[in-house]
């Protein structure tokens, strides 16, 4: 196999959670192009839509929407057994949805701490679990990312968010931990940690629009990255370019977590 193919996923089926729009999206992009069937997994079954609409019909493959509850074991139960009567085979699962709740640790409530590590964290061990357990039956030698965060490696400023950065540093932890137990199967498990990404609803957040100047100020390249610069090291890590790499936290911040 020459350098090139390595990274193609012709014949293959990978979900994306919380791919109906942002990091999401353009992650399923990147796998579409490079010829994966792609599952669109999120609660937006509405924007799930358009986004399947518009990866098949740019990109020439098949697509697949299914509403999951990345917090509900029944609904992710869905998700597998849909993708299985629809591709008859999983090969690659980012699990990625997520969500962020800016809120001081003293006035924090309960229910913002559980809403944000139960999507964040237990949604992606439930999501990466099953994956895992089907790719492990199935015989699949695949590929699982999951998404993490520079605030797993830093504490960010000025906004206060902690059970965010608890809930991504517990991802890269959770990462590790089943690739170990996995890598006996042939599956392999990374994840991503991203910096500040210039998602549509970063940029329309009237909370976050006042601070993507300070933090363009902070960074050393001064800018936000963009969706589309996760597509090629999310490729790398679901592909066979990848096959030696496994229990990996890879950071794509524009240097932001360097000093």
């Amino acid at each position: 196999m020459n350098l090139l193919e390595k990274f193609k996923l012709s014949g293959k089926t990978a979900f994306v959670t919380g791919g109906a729009r942002g990091i999401g999206r353009a992650v399923g992009e990147g796998f579409a192009q490079a010829g994966a069937n792609i599952v669109i997994a999120d609660l937006d079954e509405a924007e799930s839509v358009k986004t399947a609409e518009f990866i098949q019909k740019e990109y020439g493959v098949k697509t697949l929407v299914c509403k999951t509850d990345v917090t509900s074991p029944e609904s992710v139960k869905a998700l597998i057994a849909a993708i299985d009567k629809e591709f008859g085979r999983l090969d690659v699962a980012f699990c990625n949805a997520g969500i962020c709740i800016n809120a001081p640790a003293s006035k924090m409530t309960y229910e913002q701490w559980s809403k944000v590590i139960n999507i964040n964290l237990t949604g992606v061990f439930l999501t990466a679990q099953a994956a895992g357990n089907y790719m492990i039956e199935k015989g699949i030698k695949g590929s699982i990312i999951n998404t993490a965060s520079m605030s797993a490696h830093i504490v960010n400023v000025p906004q206060p968010q902690c059970a965010y950065n608890a809930s991504k540093a517990g991802v890269i932890q959770l990462t590790k931990s089943l690739a170990i137990e996995w890598a006996e199967h042939g599956v392999r498990v990374n994840c991503i940690s991203p910096g500040y990404i210039g998602t549509e609803l970063v940029k329309n957040n009237e909370t976050l629009i006042p601070l993507i100047k300070t933090w363009n100020e902070m960074a050393p390249m001064h800018r936000l990255g963009e969706p589309e610069e996760l597509q090629t090291v999310t490729l790398y890590l679901a592909s066979e370019a990848s096959s030696f790499t496994t229990g990996s936290d890879v950071i794509v911040d524009g240097a932001f977590t360097c000093f």
